[in-house]
């Protein structure tokens, strides 16, 4: 126990697995936890003091048992026994061997395959500004960026890290940018210096400066990145060659998109337990890598028109040339995680028969070569002539490891004969000790007559010979008894003995030989992980294409047409998604837009609920971002200016642990579009200032419309969906500010859908329509249905009966003025105003008596006093 205190006062944050023979023990306050996390028994022990807990596990177990710590959010600290037990030791050394957080975990059992397992880091810099890195231990991906808080922030909404570091005296700062929903370190400020960290850096990668990965001047950057090597020093993760490199990520590179975007439109995840991200739609990779691949294209859009027509011209070639498609795909999905089989070599965790594994993505990397090669592409023959089959290394792993060798390299059995004769020589004598031992068999039968006797073997006597109690009078003097069983006795002889030592002798011999070997070969192959990580960012980048091709031959997606211009003309576009989630004799109604800079800058889009006002915003955004992914779209032509940054506002939410209401995160969001707006810039505002009173409600929305189109420093083309019809009065009053609905139809009592979009503004919602479709109780519908035939009659009719059911206490009748409900933002006169208006209109001059009008004028005067 004083072994155990002195290495948990060394990782007192970390649940300690302390290996105790053929078990991992957990003690104290980590055995309470351990056993309501992992569902195993908790007891107690005294040592000679006071009770203290005890919970543990077989040491077999491990893998079942840690994924489900380190997915609960605990750090767990390996303990193992750094020695073999021996009668002249106590105690055996012990030290923690590996340091397992979400974040760092490279075990197979703790990732998933198709998605990056990112740890970052994130540096407060001065002025809004902060640094960024991104590292995946599983596949020695590191990627660096700084720039405005916000910027940041966008990255780790679209990364979705499994840990997230940063300094101790920055948690405010933190909570108040990230929120409390990431697993979350903090290290110590000194760690988050520029000089330590790059140090950390220069050291690592080995060079004087960074200008190689072109991230010397960005200090932010490699503060983080810097505080990200020292997390791993202190996880006992420090073979890590396979982290080579840094990777710069451009904000120019790509298209922006905030926070609130990338939420909105759900590129890569969906804000409902049942919803459809739209990389679920595009994803047709048949490789880990090109699925990890793929979601960084989704949620980082390119900006150049030549990186996007490289992409599509592949997709276009694929598309023509379905036989090509299926042959790559078919070795594609042979190859496996390639990528992170290399980055185990490292860290020491590739096993047998992942080497095996390498060695036959090598061997399936020659064909994709040959088809690339020949390809009358000259992107696919780039990616053709950048891949290594790496022959010598490929020649090695077949010469020395089996065709089919065990996981687990202490069962022996893993390097092929015919490579090391000393090997090859004990295994000669394993091999024929075994027709020895039967030998003395059949010679022991003959000499004492026992027919039934057997030789056997366990780990406390070694080899014996059995003989059943029915001839054991029958047993040669020269023989030792070395156990008696129930119905036999055991027994050994020199001769025995000595075979045994011989066989027992070569068998551990032979363990320590192909351990040895093994390990040699490991460190060949780690002199290979740069030439295996390129192959499998290629392969990645063939697996992306192809997937892009067979989901737009699947779903009769279109070549989109980009250019530089600032225009979005896109004809009988479709969403995406739901267009696959219709039932099949529903078609999805597509749909034309049409937005530029000089005539048709905002789309005013009005029409009922359900009608499809938000389906219409996203898809255009949706098509818009496939394209600049290389993607082609839904749609029958789409001819697209570059987009540069795409802001939604789209539906209600809140923040209530931070004290924001749904219309403070909605004026949160409108203000950051409005702050970042460009000539190139897509808006999609979906019923803004819904969330207030309607005189604020319209008047924000106006004020906002009337921004967008009159700033005179950017036209950001707009698709403004509303339910305040009055905002159809713009479409009069500014030259690019258009009209558009979507079509209902009204049979009898019923209205239809038609989710077409026409010019021209609408004047109906149907929300009660909506309402009884929901399932709301009959007479609150009929109730609604007659209060608003009522108000639009400006007023609301209390009847004996009521329609709230039939308990409902009977009131008298009663009219309630309503200009205060449905005041219009175009009038121009006050409330009251509009009193005295209504009372001028009631009067009958040429009835009444000059004093009736004197008395007339007096009341309205008080009016006016009131």
């Amino acid at each position: 126990m004083q072994q155990y205190f002195k290495v948990k006062a060394k990782h007192p944050d970390a649940i300690l697995l302390f290996r105790v023979g053929d078990f991992y023990e957990t003690f104290g306050e980590d055995a309470v936890t351990a056993s309501q996390v992992l569902g195993i028994v908790q007891t107690k022990r005294n040592n000679g003091g006071s009770d203290i807990e005890l919970a543990g596990f077989p040491y077999h177990s491990m893998d079942l048992y840690l994924p489900r710590l380190v997915r609960a959010g605990f750090r767990v600290a390996i303990c193992e026994q750094l020695e073999k037990p021996s009668p002249q030791k106590k105690i055996v050394r012990r030290g923690v061997t590996e340091i397992v957080t979400p974040g760092v975990a490279v075990d197979d059992k703790l990732l998933d395959h198709k998605s990056n397992n990112f740890l970052a880091s994130v540096f407060f810099g001065k002025k809004d500004m902060a640094g960024l890195s991104l590292l995946d231990v599983s596949t020695g991906e590191f990627l660096v960026c700084e720039g405005s808080i916000s910027y940041i922030d966008k990255l780790v909404q679209s990364f979705k890290p499994s840990e997230v570091l940063f300094p101790k005296d920055r948690q405010k700062a933190f909570l108040q940018q990230f929120g409390d929903k990431l697993y979350t370190y903090m290290l110590d400020e000194w760690v988050y210096t520029l000089d330590y960290a790059r140090e950390r850096l220069l050291e690592h990668f080995e060079v004087k400066n960074l200008k190689g990965f072109g991230v010397e001047d960005m200090e932010l950057a490699q503060v983080a990145a810097g505080a990200t090597l020292h997390y791993l020093a202190t996880t006992e993760n420090k073979n890590l060659a396979h982290i080579n490199g840094l990777s710069r990520l451009q904000s120019e590179a790509y298209v922006w998109l905030d926070r609130f975007t990338i939420r909105n439109l759900e590129l890569a995840y969906s804000n409902h337990d049942t919803g459809v991200p739209l990389i679920q739609v595009l994803d047709h990779t048949v490789s880990p890598m090109g699925a990890r691949l793929l979601k960084k294209w989704v949620v980082l859009p390119l900006t150049s028109l030549q990186a996007i027509n490289n992409r599509l011209d592949v997709v276009s070639y694929f598309t023509s040339n379905q036989a090509l498609d299926q042959e790559l795909g078919q070795y594609l999905q042979q190859i496996g995680d390639l990528e992170r089989l290399i980055s185990k070599v490292p860290l020491g965790k590739i096993n047998p028969r992942e080497v095996k594994q390498v060695q036959r993505a090598l061997d399936l990397i020659l064909p994709i070569k040959e088809l690339l090669g020949s390809a009358e592409n000259s992107q696919l023959a780039k990616i053709g002539e950048g891949l290594n089959p790496c022959p010598i290394l490929r020649a090695e792993i077949e010469k020395q490891i089996v065709e089919d060798p065990p996981v687990n390299l202490s069962k022996g059995g893993v390097m092929a004969d015919g490579f090391n004769d000393e090997l090859d020589e004990l295994r000669n004598i394993v091999r024929n000790s075994k027709d020895l031992l039967l030998d003395i068999q059949k010679r022991e039968v003959s000499r004492t007559g026992i027919s039934s006797l057997k030789i056997g073997f366990n780990n406390v006597f070694g080899y014996y010979l059995e003989v059943t109690n029915k001839y054991k009078n029958q047993v040669p003097e020269d023989w030792t008894r070395k156990q008696t069983l129930t119905n036999a006795e055991r027994y050994i002889t020199d001769e025995l003995k000595k075979l045994e030592g011989k066989i027992l002798g070569a068998e551990e011999k032979i363990l320590d030989i192909e351990e040895r070997l093994y390990e040699e070969l490991v460190i060949t192959l780690a002199d290979y992980i740069q030439p295996i990580q390129h192959n499998a960012g290629l392969l990645a980048r063939v697996d992306c294409l192809l997937s892009f091709a067979r989901a737009a031959a699947r779903y009769n997606y279109c070549r989109p047409v980009l250019n530089e211009g600032t225009g979005i003309t896109i004809r009988q576009g479709r969403h995406p998604v739901i267009e696959q989630q219709l039932p099949i004799d529903s078609p999805y109604v597509p749909n034309d837009v049409h937005l530029d800079t000089e005539e048709q800058q905002v789309m005013m889009i009005t029409g009922p609920n359900m009608a499809g006002k938000s389906a219409l915003l996203r898809q255009t955004a949706l098509i818009c971002l496939m394209a600049q992914m290389g993607c082609f779209v839904p749609a029958e032509s789409a001819a697209l200016g570059l987009v540069d940054k795409v802001f939604t506002r789209v539906g209600a939410s809140d923040n209530i642990s931070s004290g924001e209401s749904t219309f403070m995160v909605e004026m949160n969001e409108t203000a950051s579009i409005m702050n970042n707006i460009s000539d190139r810039s897509l808006i999609l505002l979906d019923e803004i200032g819904r969330g207030t009173s309607t005189y604020d409600g319209i008047s924000i929305a106006w004020s906002i419309a009337e921004y967008l189109h009159n700033n005179g420093q950017a036209r950001p083309k707009t698709l403004f969906a509303t339910h305040y019809h009055e905002l159809n009065e713009l479409a009069n009053k500014f030259e690019r500010i258009k009209n558009f609905s979507i079509a209902t139809k009204e049979v009898g009592q019923k209205v239809i859908f038609l989710r077409k979009l026409v010019p021209g503004g609408s004047q109906h919602s149907f929300g009660i329509h909506v309402a009884k479709m929901a399932g709301m109780p009959r007479s609150i519908v009929e109730r609604a249905a007659h209060i608003l035939t009522q108000l639009e009659q400006k007023s609301i009719q209390t009847e004996e009966a009521g329609s709230g059911g039939v308990n409902a206490p009977k009131a008298d009748t009663s009219k309630i003025s309503t200009e205060t409900l449905q005041l219009s933002i175009f009038e121009t006169v006050d409330p009251t105003a509009g009193r005295i208006k209504e009372a001028l209109q009631d009067l009958n001059i040429n009835n009444m008596t000059p004093i009736e009008c004197m008395m007339k004028l007096n009341e309205l005067r008080g009016l006016l006093e009131e």
